[in-house]
């Protein structure tokens, strides 16, 4: 099995094991989305999921195929296909060039990458072989599966073992609060994007486990509290 392959194997597995139908993704999984986020036919797709292998090709043949994929599945806004002369001047280049370009599949890396972000595709889209593309573009799916699993993962991934071991003390609503407050600090620290990897993310991750940590007292506190006003009841009527 070759390095692109081992990594998209073991996704695979773990898919199948995630969504109990190993061997059968393809029943499961949108394969027209990875097609299109990918570049790569839906029978190819089809075939990756299923655990068979992408027929070879070399760098040159996987550009023009993504360039005349680009072309067959992205549209203006008036829903026309997008001429040569129109992917020349996106790509920053004449039609000459880009005619050219379809003939022997060695772009220059500047046009590609004015391409790739026009069209709001992930780095590598016209390069990568198949098992890596779409080893990509399932790691979403993927993570996603994983969360549904498994609640708390999020929590761990994100340093907050603390937090998430206190878990099983909170009640349903806590934990929903919970899982809000962590997806909100998380997209909150995503778009800031500021300071050294680590730094800011570190700070934050400590103030939020301990408001979370006071979160969750407040849900035993409370608890408590209940608690206490029941027997109080019931000691009044004995």
């Amino acid at each position: 099995m070759s390095d692109t392959h081992a990594p998209l194997a073991a996704a695979l597995e773990r898919l199948g094991e995630l969504t109990g139908r190993p061997g059968r993704l393809p029943e499961v999984l949108d394969v027209t989305d990875l097609s299109h986020r990918t570049g790569i036919p839906v029978g190819v797709v089809v075939e990756l999921l299923s655990g068979g292998r992408a027929p070879e090709a070399c760098l040159a043949q996987r550009v023009r195929q993504r360039l005349d994929f680009i072309r067959e599945t992205r549209r203006r806004p008036d829903g026309k296909r997008y001429s040569l002369d129109e992917l020349a001047r996106i790509a920053g280049t004449s039609r000459q060039w880009l005619s050219e370009w379809r003939k022997s599949g060695m772009p220059g890396l500047e046009h590609v990458d004015r391409l790739r972000r026009f069209f709001g595709l992930p780095a590598g889209f016209f390069a990568a072989d198949e098992p890596e593309a779409l080893h990509e573009a399932l790691q979403p799916v993927l993570q996603s599966l994983e969360a549904e699993a498994d609640p708390l993962l999020r929590l761990r991934e994100c340093g907050l073992v603390r937090l998430a071991a206190r878990a099983p003390q909170m009640n349903a609503r806590q934990l929903a609060t919970l899982a809000d407050l962590v997806e909100m600090i998380i997209t909150s620290g995503q778009g800031e994007g500021v300071g050294e990897p680590g730094e800011g993310s570190g700070q934050s991750g400590e103030n939020f486990a301990n408001s979370g940590e006071n979160f969750a007292n407040s849900g035993e506190s409370f608890a408590r509290s209940g608690e206490s006003f029941g027997e109080s009841k019931v000691a009044g009527r004995s």
